[in-house]
């Protein structure tokens, strides 16, 4: 982690007062280390006479090398002819762009204002901030950005290439998972002299592409070019999901999120959105496919609303090991990926058995590492073929059990994980009572508390069951004591941060929810907290209630509980 982690571009559009606590701050200057870099982060380019491109160099002729600027110009087919002797030709080339610059005024910039959730203080927002990226226009008067670029919007705004006219925009739909938002403009005069993107298929290695928008460093548009290198299952940043992914060799930095790479037909082949910074790599972005960008369209005009990625809600393990694909009772010629653990809230968990082998997903045979064949002389992670389902699809799964072949019919449902990856805008719940605040854990949660490297600094209890843990229904939570607040009635209980609560009274917590209803409804004389290392909290239960009141008036809390809880 740390300095491996992919970084998503999105540039402040103003200085940041140093009191913001963002969720990972990693200068006083950052807004979000993982979307905004500060000046420290800033890599300098070198001039495009100087700067060495990664992958193939062109072959220069001898008697042009003089001149490189004209040279980079050129198409591979001038080049033969004025390695030929035609020289005229030179005069005639057209710019290597010139079949993305009618599609470029599609691309717009993007202006939002956002007011984070204040997880430490969850009564209220941070301070709000302004920032920009990118976007295009795609059919049906809507524009695709990504999700992180719109994060707790509070207002957006788009402006065409060459206008000095920002209009308001109205999000559509923002898709957590696959980090990709949809936009739209009700006024007329912002669709006057755009035409609509059109997708093109998934490249192939080695094709070229052409990333377009307005990164940092100008308010122009900007154009970088690359070729892929890689196409896989990758991590995505911002959703925490894993879904299929193109690694490119053109920068993308901070302002291009949410642009569109294009191929060298002028098509658009995905949406710039991550990069890795580190010290031994450089200009290694990533481009969200058109086939994960399809799925979220459709998505969206089938049900109207974002509904996200399916998951098979299972942990499996490689079956390479010779040996224990014996001891499994498998055949020579049968393949397939061990089941580990099984969730128990998923609709899997009534059919599927952990030690089953999983076989084959939908007639697609799974190989003894959980990979199947993806296109000609490739292969990928099997998780690709339940990503192409939508919410509520169906599956077939063939199974092996005791050495006997099983099939079953399963439908998919989205992931749910005891610690949410996001919370998805919405607030964060909490409850108080003498001074005691009680909230629920998440990773924004994590990150607000503990900072970007969370992952080593939050306490070991936490981190196992974010990373280990399985809900054991629905409206499972893990609720904590995230600090007290100072009062006479607390006396002995101030050092108590970030503690799980485990039962109230002799019945155990499941839920923020929950809890907060069993200490409304208390009739016994004392409130009794049992928390993590048995350590426990006994208050008085009419004394804790009163003070409760003058706390809240102390710190200027609006309610002892969020709206959530309420209803």
């Amino acid at each position: 982690m740390g300095d491996n982690k992919r970084k998503r571009g999105r540039k402040p559009k103003s200085q940041v007062p140093e009191t913001l606590d963002s969720q990972t701050t990693a200068t006083s200057l950052s807004v979000i280390d993982d979307v905004v870099f500060s000046v420290s982060n800033v890599e300098l380019i070198d001039p495009p006479s100087t700067h060495r491109r990664r992958g193939r160099p062109p072959k220069i002729p001898k008697h042009t090398e003089q001149n490189p600027e004209k040279t980079l110009m050129i198409s591979p087919t001038r080049r033969s002819e004025i390695a030929n002797g035609n020289a005229a030709s030179m005069v005639e080339a057209p710019p290597r762009w010139d079949r993305v610059v009618p599609v470029m005024d599609a691309v717009v910039k993007v202006f939002c204002t956002h007011t984070e959730p204040n997880f430490s203080l969850p009564w209220q927002r941070k301070r709000q901030f302004s920032s920009s990226s990118s976007g295009f226009v795609i059919s049906g008067r809507r524009v695709l950005t990504n999700a992180h670029s719109v994060e707790h919007y509070t207002q957006v705004k788009l402006k065409k290439r060459g206008s000095d006219t920002k209009y308001l925009a109205t999000v559509l739909a923002i898709g957590t998972e696959c980090d990709i938002a949809m936009l739209t403009v009700d006024n007329d005069d912002f669709w006057k002299g755009l035409s609509p993107l059109e997708f093109g298929d998934l490249p192939a290695l080695q094709d070229a592409v052409t990333v377009v928008g307005y990164p940092i460093g100008g308010d122009t548009i900007s154009v970088t070019s690359g070729v892929v290198s890689r196409i896989e299952i990758l991590s995505y940043a911002h959703g925490s999901a894993e879904l299929l992914g193109l690694q490119i060799d053109a920068a993308i930095n901070s302002g291009n999120s949410g642009g569109p790479a294009f191929n060298d037909k002028g098509n658009c082949v995905g949406i710039a959105f991550q990069s890795l910074k580190h010290e031994d790599v450089e200009n290694i972005g990533y481009v969200i496919p058109t086939p994960v960008i399809m799925h979220f369209i459709s998505d969206y005009e089938k049900n109207g609303a974002y509904t996200g990625f399916p998951i098979l809600r299972v942990e499996w393990q490689k079956m390479e090991n010779p040996d224990l694909r014996v001891s499994m009772g498998m055949k020579p010629d049968q393949k397939g990926v061990r089941i580990r653990r099984i969730d128990p809230t998923a609709p899997e968990f009534k059919v599927l058995k952990p030690s089953d082998i999983i076989l084959s997903f939908d007639g697609v045979d799974i190989a003894n590492d959980g990979t199947v064949p993806f296109r000609q002389g490739e292969r990928i992670g099997f998780s690709y073929l339940v990503s192409k389902k939508y919410t509520g699809d169906h599956a077939a799964i063939k199974v092996l059990r005791n050495s006997i072949t099983l099939k079953y019919d399963i439908k998919l449902v989205t992931q749910r994980k005891l610690i949410p990856a996001h919370n998805k805008g919405r607030p964060p719940s909490y409850y108080i009572i003498a001074g005691l605040v009680f909230t629920t854990v998440s990773v924004p949660y994590l990150r607000s508390e503990y900072g970007k490297d969370y992952e080593y600094e939050a306490p070991v209890k936490l981190l196992d069951k974010l990373l280990h843990e399985m809900p054991q229904s629905p409206e499972e939570q893990i609720v904590v004591v995230s600090q007290v607040l100072v009062a006479d009635i607390n006396i002995g209980y101030e050092d108590i941060v970030n503690t799980q609560v485990h039962a109230f009274n002799g019945q155990p917590v499941k839920n923020l929810k929950g809890l907060a209803s069993m200490v409304e409804s208390c009739n016994d004389e004392f409130l009794k907290f049992d928390l993590e290392y048995q350590q426990i909290v006994v208050l008085q239960t009419k004394t804790a209630k009163e003070a409760t009141v003058d706390i809240l008036t102390t710190h200027c809390i609006p309610s002892a509980m969020s709206d959530d809880l309420k209803t």
